[in-house]
């Protein structure tokens, strides 16, 4: 069984890095072997309190591995599950982006970044799963999970996020975090503290006081 958990990961000033800077963390989050290839690169209208492996337009990169050129929107959903009147992560999250690239060469990343609408369109590059091949990163997890990917995005605007959201009730008015740039992983069961390689990729690009908060449910 297991909670469903999106982590995020956050500077505590709400800037947009600059475009080379959220290049570097793409690559060495790959490099260093805290996630695993094929990342996939999208740019549109996203919502970062999306669940990364159902419904978003990540998971549809992630799951469908549609072709380069591709818009993806926000699965629809029977009248009877729709949740309009609450916000995401509780009610649903819409969103529309193209598939601008794909790739299993983390470096091919940069020139795809370069082209991208960075700073005017939502951005964000997408990876399947985290790397159980890195001892340190499957030392920390109970056990082997595919369904573990992580998202790197850089929003055009300011976006909130919950410090702590159960997604299984009703929106309770909690604190919130304002992110531009952000990272977002999901598990099922695990400790709550991030494993130590993706802190370490984390810290040395968005600097050592960071953010972060669950969307559990």
């Amino acid at each position: 069984m297991g909670i469903w958990t999106d982590t995020f990961f956050a500077p505590a000033a709400p800037a947009l890095v600059d475009r080379e800077v959220f290049g570097r963390l793409v690559v060495d989050l790959a490099r260093e072997r805290v996630v695993r290839t094929p990342w996939s690169l999208l740019a549109g209208t996203l919502c970062v309190n999306a669940s990364l492996n159902w419904g978003s337009v990540s998971g549809e990169a992630r799951w469908k591995r549609p072709p380069v050129g591709t818009v993806l929107r926000t699965e629809e959903y029977p009248e009877w599950l729709e949740s309009d009147d609450e916000p995401p992560p509780w009610g649903d999250s819409y969103e529309e982006a193209r598939l601008l690239a794909t790739g299993e060469a983390i470096l091919d990343v940069l020139p795809a970044l370069r082209a991208a609408p960075y700073g005017r369109e939502d951005v964000a590059v997408v990876f399947p799963r985290l790397d159980y091949g890195n001892k340190a990163v499957a030392d920390h997890y109970w056990h082997e999970d595919h369904r573990t990917p992580l998202v790197a995005f850089a929003l055009a605007g300011t976006q909130r996020r919950p410090l702590f959201a159960n997604t299984t009730g009703d929106p309770d008015g909690g604190p919130t975090h304002p992110v531009r740039t952000c990272v977002v992983h999901t598990y099922k069961i695990a400790p709550d503290e991030p494993p130590p390689p993706l802190l370490a990729v984390l810290s040395r690009h968005l600097g050592p006081e960071l953010v972060s908060g669950m969307n559990r449910g």
